[in-house]
């Protein structure tokens, strides 16, 4: 697997996007295969199960699509907003939904100039929690793999977050991410992609294997 260095490039608008369309192809059609029972199942978020993180998707992204942004749009009671407002559907309708704006959400984030860039990225993580919940190999990696560690690259860089340098495992060359390094060297990473991405998402460890040097756990997270 090779990826692209986003500091050495100018910000690509379709990028969030195509890692949508990626994500919906490999998504939707195991969602639709799965039994009702496995939506009930507990997932790493917090008090959230399955379904309730599909819900949270598919309504992040139907607002991206019809740009309804009100105020603390994101905070944690509108997300139980709107996961209480579907708690009357179908799990399909859910899935529907989620199909939906994972299809048509790419270019109203391109067209954003990059403000609701991470979104995608949440999107892509929120659905390696689904599969991880449900057992399922690679939960954070996958063909979309690629373009969410660009676009991770690129959203630390805009944040100015803590300049690190990954050596990665099952990827070609290394991965810088975050702001320039001040006076001292950046932090560094050895390990596999998915348990990076499993560190700048905040998500469980256990059972992974990886040397970070210079930074700790906890200044990665992106989404804290």
């Amino acid at each position: 697997m090779t990826t692209t260095d986003p500091h050495d490039d100018v910000r690509d608008p379709e990028l969030p996007g195509r890692l949508l369309l990626v994500e919906r192809d490999a998504l939707i059609p195991l969602l639709r295969s799965r039994p009702d029972s496995d939506f009930a199942l507990r997932t790493a978020c917090p008090g959230w199960t399955v379904r309730d993180v599909l819900a949270h998707c598919s309504s992040a992204l139907m607002r991206v699509v019809e740009s309804r942004y009100e105020k603390d749009v994101f905070s944690p009671a509108a997300n139980d907003r709107d996961i209480a407002e579907r708690d009357d559907w179908s799990h399909a309708r859910v899935v529907d939904e989620l199909e939906r704006g994972m299809t048509e959400a790419g270019p109203v984030i391109a067209a954003a100039g990059g403000i609701i860039d991470p979104v995608a990225l949440g999107e892509w993580v929120h659905a390696g929690d689904v599969r991880e919940a449900f057992g399922v190999a690679g939960a954070y990696g996958g063909d979309g793999l690629p373009h969410a560690l660009a676009l991770l690259a690129r959203i630390t860089r805009v944040k100015g977050h803590v300049p690190l340098h990954a050596d990665l495992d099952d990827v070609d060359e290394p991965l810088r991410l975050g702001g320039v390094p001040g006076d001292g060297p950046p932090a560094r990473y050895l390990g596999d992609a998915a348990t990076l991405i499993r560190l700048y998402a905040g998500r469980p460890l256990v059972g992974t294997r990886y040397e970070l040097v210079g930074a700790r756990e906890g200044e990665l997270n992106i989404f804290a």
